[in-house]
This record gives structure tokens, C-alpha cells and sequence, in this order.
């Protein structure tokens, strides 16, 4: 499985190197996650965490956000795990289920506008997180990745598994790039 993060990797810098010389040196990626900090983040959250996540983030352990730093996929930046720890924190605290109605349509989600075993690894900057579903419905999948939008109900899987989100987000950006 870590060969197949490395090479996801791969393509997100190389692709990201065609537009700009300097892509990787800018995503200020940091460096592989140890199994501590995999332990630290699990005790945390109490949740165990997905094995794609886990290889993925043994290559590169996020990226450092600041003013200029590009995403790695989409309008994502990839937390590290010490801000995948904050960032849970800040959810279980500050989200406000009353503000909203939940706009459920997947039955592979639980129907539910937060819930305490997502793993916000990645964020857009306002607000919004990408999520890892480690407790879904009965239909779902373990792993499944869904948006938590902080104004908005919706609810759903955007792909099975982490590595299928960004395949996907690849090929949506290659398609974009094409036209």
C-alpha cells in the first residue's frame, strides 16, 4: 500500500510541477508520520485509523499552510496530524448541529451533520474539511471520504476509499486541463 502512496505522490508533484518548477518545494510538505504519531492521533480521535491514510501520510505527514502554499488535490490543503488533531477538536466544540438541517442522500453515510469518528484530514480554508468515515451506516465503507461543509447539510461519499479520491480528483483535473 505505500507503494501506491508514493506513486499518488508522484503524480500530484509531477503534475503540479508542469505548471509551476517550484510545486514541490511550495506544497511544504513535511516529513513521513511514525507509528507514534499514528497512536497519538488514534487515542485522540478514539478511532482506528484507515490503512490508505496511514501509508499516505508515511510518505508526506501534510503540508504546513501558509499564505501562498498551493493544494495538493482540488482547494485541499493536507493537514498534518497535529492539526488533524486540532481540527476534530475544534469540530467536536465549536459545530452546531441546530444552525442546519442535515441533507442526507446517502444511505452510506449515517444521518447525522457531524460525527465524532470522522478524521478532517485535509481543509479548504473556510472552513469546510474532507473528511475519513470510520464509523458509516451499515451500506457504507470504512474509510469513506465525504466533505464536511460548515454552512451547508449536505452529506455524502465522494469515493470509497482515500486513494480513489484523489485518482478521481486527478483525472477530474486532467479533464479540466484538456479542455
Amino acid at each position: 500500500m505505500i507503494k501506491q502512496a508514493e506513486l499518488l505522490w508522484q503524480r500530484i508533484i509531477a503534475k503540479g510541477a508542469r505548471a509551476n518548477a517550484d510545486f514541490e518545494a511550495s506544497l511544504n510538505l513535511q516529513q513521513g508520520a511514525t507509528n507514534e504519531d499514528f497512536r497519538s492521533v488514534e487515542n485522540e480521535l478514539g478511532v482506528i485509523l484507515p490503512e490508505e491514510m496511514k501509508a499516505l501520510y508515511r510518505v508526506h505527514n501534510g503540508q504546513v499552510w501558509s499564505i501562498g502554499v498551493p493544494s495538493f488535490i482540488r482547494n485541499l490543503t493536507l493537514s498534518p496530524l497535529d492539526q488533524v488533531k486540532e481540527n476534530w477538536a475544534f469540530l467536536q466544540e465549536e459545530f452546531d448541529p441546530d444552525e442546519m438541517e442535515p441533507e442526507i442522500e446517502d444511505d452510506a453515510v449515517k444521518p447525522v451533520l457531524w460525527n465524532c469518528k470522522w478524521i478532517p484530514i485535509a481543509a479548504n480554508g473556510g472552513g469546510d474539511y474532507l473528511c475519513l468515515d470510520t464509523d458509516p451506516s451499515s451500506t457504507g465503507t470504512v474509510g469513506q471520504v465525504l466533505y464536511f461543509w460548515h454552512d451547508w447539510g449536505h452529506r455524502s461519499v465522494e469515493a470509497a476509499g482515500l486513494f480513489e479520491f484523489i485518482q478521481k480528483c486527478m483525472e477530474e483535473e486532467d479533464e479540466d486541463d484538456e479542455t
